[in-house]
């Protein structure tokens, strides 16, 4: 199995920037390992559905944002290092939530939740007034 572990997340101040990592070990039983699979970013506020917020290709030529992040948020991936990143700029307090990083067996970047396989367990943002 594909196991993944997020970090990064806390308290910051609206405007402020943060930065989230994730960290990808082992391999799906079809032998697929991290540089082979699409990662996304997804939240979930207290409340709310899981919304989707941005993700990359395998290569990482390709990249897509929900539209309340674009522009502010930026996602990377360092194949090499088994690992993404999400880099957090300008926040706002709806910004605030559990922060996921996901795994798609995927060659392509998708924004669907149902097509991702694997999930780490969040790490929580909160961005104050």
């Amino acid at each position: 199995q594909v196991q993944l572990v997020e970090s990064g997340g806390g308290l910051v101040q609206a405007g402020g920037p943060l930065r989230l990592s994730c960290a990808a070990s082992g391999r799906a039983a079809s032998g697929r390992t991290f540089s082979t699979y699409a990662m996304g970013w997804f939240r979930q506020a207290p409340g709310k559905e899981r919304e989707f917020v941005a993700t990359i290709s395998w290569s990482g030529g390709s990249t897509y944002y929900a539209d309340s992040v674009k522009g502010r948020f930026t996602i990377s991936r360092d194949n090499a290092k088994n690992t993404v990143t999400l880099q957090m700029n300008s926040l706002k307090p709806e910004d605030t939530a559990v922060y996921y990083c996901a795994a798609a067996n995927l060659a392509a970047m998708t924004r669907l939740t149902r097509q991702y396989d694997y999930w780490g367990q969040g790490t929580q943002v909160t961005v104050s007034s």
